[in-house]
């Protein structure tokens, strides 16, 4: 074996100057002293704070690659917009409490729900996306999915008291309009008709109305399709169309009934 040869062969592979996985790393550890800070009893936020605009300096050092662009001045607005986002999620974790019949207490919604936890996620980093700060929103969003199997992209936009229960599975695309309201089961799949890149900045993922309730393992798909106010969508329905106000949709499945011959 010829080490140096094989070490200059995997150095004229290597083709990405700024892939550096250290992102991923600090991004993981931004996101947690975020969540830390907003919710945290015993966490100090004027520290942390601190600590967070030294997280974020680095962030943007290692994500942002356009030297002419300073990304280390998105902190002063993005601090600016956590109260905010806090208000919005002590919204949603009131709707958790509110529809779930399991939940006991608000704080057992903090600590152990999953839909909280990815919605937490979800909003601190889609501030971030809306700055088009990059890279990050996205590495903060699969530190989410990796802990609780829910997959928010960034650029989803979402309304006030979003409840998502048990929430394993569930997919929520760029460019899904959540409006107020509206509570979503496990395995619900909000994505797109068809994928191609040529479909970048075009509107390629459901909007739902007010109210809505979306169960298990439903799939609604499509740019143009609505799911109207007051909707409740059954376990395993499949759309591709728009369904209208106050509307009630649901999968029947075939039953038949086997019978046993006695010999």
């Amino acid at each position: 074996m010829d080490k140096k040869k094989i070490i200059e062969e995997i150095k004229k592979h290597k083709k990405q100057p700024n892939l550096k996985f250290r992102l991923k790393k600090r991004a993981e550890e931004f996101t947690d002293r975020l969540f830390y800070t907003l919710f945290d009893a015993e966490t100090n936020v004027k520290s942390n704070l601190n600590l967070l605009e030294n997280d974020f300096e680095e962030l943007a050092e290692l994500a942002c690659w356009d030297e002419c662009t300073s990304c280390a001045e998105f902190w002063g607005i993005y601090v600016t917009k956590l109260p905010e986002i806090l208000e919005k999620l002590n919204l949603d974790a009131h709707a958790t409490l509110s529809n779930d019949p399991a939940s006991n207490t608000i704080e057992e919604v903090y600590l152990s729900y999953p839909g909280f936890y990815a919605i937490a996620i979800y909003r601190l980093s889609h501030e971030l996306y809306k700055m088009n700060f990059p890279l990050v929103p996205r590495l903060m969003n699969e530190h989410a999915h990796k802990i609780t199997g829910i997959d928010i992209n960034p650029g989803a936009t979402i309304g006030d008291s979003f409840h998502i229960d048990h929430g394993t599975g569930v997919v929520i695309g760029e460019t899904a309009i959540i409006k107020n309201n509206v509570n979503i089961y496990q395995g619900v799949t909000l994505g797109g008709l068809y994928v191609a890149k040529d479909l970048k900045n075009i509107k390629r993922h459901p909007t739902i109305e007010n109210n809505v309730t979306i169960y298990a393992n439903a799939t609604i798909l499509g740019g143009e399709t609505v799911i109207g106010e007051n909707s409740i969508i059954g376990g395993n329905v499949w759309l591709t169309k728009s369904v209208p106000p106050n509307s009630i949709v649901s999968h029947t499945p075939e039953i038949k009934i086997k019978t046993v011959v006695n010999e």
